[in-house]
Order: C-alpha cells, then structure tokens, then sequence
C-alpha cells in the first residue's frame, strides 16, 4: 500500500474499525474511506455494488460486523449468521469484481472447535464441533474465511483472514445486554460503584452516555435500582448495609485471553503492508494441490481465568461490593487461547499488559 492508496475500512466506528483508522492515520496513510451505516448498509446487495462501482477503493479492510457477547450470540442465533454472511458475501464479491488488490478479513477466535487443543493452531479449524452458543456467529466467520480462500484459488486475489482473540478498546460496546465479557464487567462495577454511592444522578447520566434499554435519565431512583437488580446489580438485607451484589455468569473458571485493540490493529496493518496470500499458503499456488488454513492468529498468547479478570476490574475500577458467581448459567468454552507463533515468526507481537489497557480503558470509559 502506498501512503495515498484508496483503503475502505467498513465498520470504522466500532471497537475493531477505530483502531485500524488510528493506526493508519498514524503510519501517515491519508486517503482513507469510511461510511456509517447510514450512508452505507452493507448488508443490502445492490447498496454495496453500488459503492464499490462509484469509489473504486484499492484496499478493503472488512472490520464490519454483527457482534455480541455470549447471551447476545445465543439469544440472536438468526440476526448474527444472516447479517454477517450478507456483509462478507457483499463486501468479499465486490471487491473481486472491482479489482481490489488486497483485502483483510477479521474473524473470530471463536471459530475454533469447543473441544481445540489448546493452544489453538491454525490448523485446528473445522477438526471438531463448534460452542453451541456462538455456533452461528462462527459458522458466518468460518464462511467468510473460506470465501476469502476460495477466491484467491479460483480467482487469483489477495484476500487474507486473521483470527484475532477477545478484544478490548477504545470505542467497544458496553451494552448492559449484548456486550462481550471485559466491557459488561466494566459497566457493571462502575454502576455498582454508583450504586453503592446512592449516586443516581451518575447512573442517569451513565444511560444517557452509553444507552440502557428500556430505561432513561428520567427513570426514578426506584425504577433504576429494580432496573440494575434484574441485570444482577443489586442490594441484598441480610447483607452489610450498602453492600451491592454483581451476580456474574458461569463459574468463573473458564480461561480467556484478551488483546488491546490498538495492538490488533497494528498486526493488521503489518499484514496488510508484509503479507500475501500466497506467502500464506506456502509459497506459489499449485492448481490441484490443497490449500487450507491460510488465516493468521491475533493474539497475546497469554490467558487468564474470568475469575482473576473480574478480581483484576474490581480493583481498578474501585468496586467495593461483592461479585458472585452464578455457576447455573453457562461458561462458554472451558479455554480459548491462540498460538500466536505463527504471526509472531513474521516479525509483531502485542505490547499492552492487560492491566495497563484496562486501566487505560477505564479511565477512557
């Protein structure tokens, strides 16, 4: 890529997308193309054929996605396999009929098999059953990955998919119901926090910033307490008084890994500039011979326990009250850490620990 090369990044407001332009913005490129959902909706066909004809962009990074935490994944099982396979089928065809010369698509680490050794290689995709809960937000990603392969075997383009881990930003969704683990532990203990502080005027304005359904700043501080209980933020009497209880799903044992979103940026823009498809699948493509698994992990190679995470978010987050675990609702995957070695050989590796993004993150929140 040249500094002035035409690069759309769909999906540029969110977690994933705002990193990536940061990154770019950074690295000094200057021709940058974004559109919101407004101005561009890429799960209409005709609407993304429409867009690539007029712009022509050279470079495509497909960081556009329906996303969701566990609860969401299962609860949505329709919404996330039919808008991500229209937004990757749209996004991946045109860009082959209009000439992109490279293309990056983000997956999931999810796509992995429940049962995966671990750590996770490239090579364990599609070896056994997928996580029930997630099974149609990984099918969708699994897919999108295949075409991008497919494309550049039959076609001779240069679409590349990598597989980030769990990630954690600036710009991430912290929706009392549909974000994924670290931002809903956020949330939660900051409104704890709040709670504890009888501070409601903190909590309206906590909803008018970051959105609550069902509920507003005009609510009542009666309203607002049942309103946090039935979302597991809330007081019990037979505890000490002003005590506030965070009931968390699952056990807490599962072990995760989980990547700063500015240094999951960075991979894809190294990739972006030093990788090709064709170094990804091992050198020259042979028409006849197998070719699979070309995608790249993103990721720390570092994990911790849902248990230890929330210990570690209480602290820097100031909650004084209790967390409990509630072992009736479901842990996900048992573990889910990437090997790494193969994006780390090309020559990146991440840089921020864990507990200084958190702190970063909350202080941005």
């Amino acid at each position: 890529m040249n500094k002035d090369s035409r690069i759309f990044v769909a999906g540029h407001r969110g977690l994933v997308g705002s990193a990536i332009i940061r990154n770019l913005t950074a690295r000094g490129y200057n021709n940058l193309i974004t559109r919101t959902h407004r101005e561009l909706d890429l799960i209409s066909q005709s609407a993304v054929q429409e867009f690539f004809k007029a712009v022509q962009p050279e470079f495509v990074i497909l960081a556009a996605a329906r996303v969701g935490g566990i609860m969401a994944n299962n609860i949505y099982r329709a919404r996330f396999i039919y808008e991500n396979l229209q937004i990757q089928n749209n996004v991946i065809h045109e860009s082959y009929v209009n000439g992109v010369k490279k293309l990056l698509f983000l997956g999931s680490s999810c796509v992995y098999p429940k049962a995966s050794p671990q750590p996770m290689k490239e090579e364990y995709l599609l070896s056994s059953a997928l996580e029930y809960t997630n099974e149609p937000y990984a099918i969708a990603k699994i897919a999108g990955m295949k075409m991008c392969e497919a494309y550049n075997l039959q076609h001779g383009t240069n679409f590349i998919s990598v597989m980030p881990t769990n990630l954690y930003g600036y710009n991430d969704n912290y929706h009392l119901d549909n974000s994924h683990v670290l931002p809903a532990l956020i949330r939660k203990m900051h409104l704890g926090k709040l709670l504890m502080a009888n501070s409601f005027g903190g909590i309206r304005a906590d909803f008018t910033k970051y959105g609550a359904s069902d509920i507003d700043e005009t609510a009542t501080d009666t309203e607002i307490v049942a309103y946090l209980a039935q979302r597991g933020i809330h007081r019990e009497t037979r505890l000490p008084e002003g005590d506030v209880v965070i009931d968390l799903w699952g056990t807490g044992s599962p072990l995760r890994e989980f990547l700063w979103s500015d240094d999951m940026a960075d991979a894809c823009v190294f990739l972006m500039e030093n990788s090709n498809f064709s170094d990804l699948a091992g050198g020259k493509v042979v028409p006849g011979v197998q070719i699979r698994n070309t995608h790249i992990n993103i990721g720390t190679g570092q994990e911790i326990r849902i248990f230890d995470l929330a210990a570690l978010i209480k602290k820097v987050v100031g909650f004084g009250g209790t967390l409990r675990f509630d072992a009736s609702r479901p842990d996900g995957t048992p573990r889910k850490l990437l090997d790494v070695s193969k994006l780390n050989s090309l020559g990146w590796s991440a840089q921020m620990s864990l507990s200084d993004g958190i702190s970063a993150v909350y202080a941005a929140y």
